[in-house]
């Protein structure tokens, strides 16, 4: 089993994201071939936006620094750390209110 220091990680992320053009920098923590599942470390700089765009299957969102909002139709949500919410089958987006780094985990069909 390969453990992985998601605090060191976390930290490499937001200092890359703040730096970066684009405002964002992700690296994938677990994910194999035929897997079920996937989990991917993303860090965006403050008033970043990560585009509308549809999961490939079941998500959630779990912030681990910062402050997010996740909106989704007419709904939105905003999460701080320790917070996670299921993300709806339906396009959506996640803005940075400030420094943030998340935890994205999708169930692939």
């Amino acid at each position: 089993m390969d453990v992985a220091s998601i605090d060191e990680l976390a930290a490499d992320l937001l200092a890359k994201a703040v730096s970066a053009e684009s405002g964002r920098s992700s690296v994938t923590v677990y994910s194999r071939a035929g897997a079920r599942l996937r989990q991917t470390l993303t860090a965006l700089a403050a008033g970043r936006v990560m585009g509308e765009h549809k999961s490939p299957g079941d998500a959630s969102v779990h912030c681990l620094r910062g402050r997010v909002l996740v909106r989704a139709g007419d709904t939105q949500v905003e999460l701080g750390p320790g917070d996670l919410v299921a993300v709806p089958p339906q396009r959506h987006d996640v803005e940075a209110l400030e420094a943030s780094v998340l935890l994205l985990t999708v169930a692939l069909h």
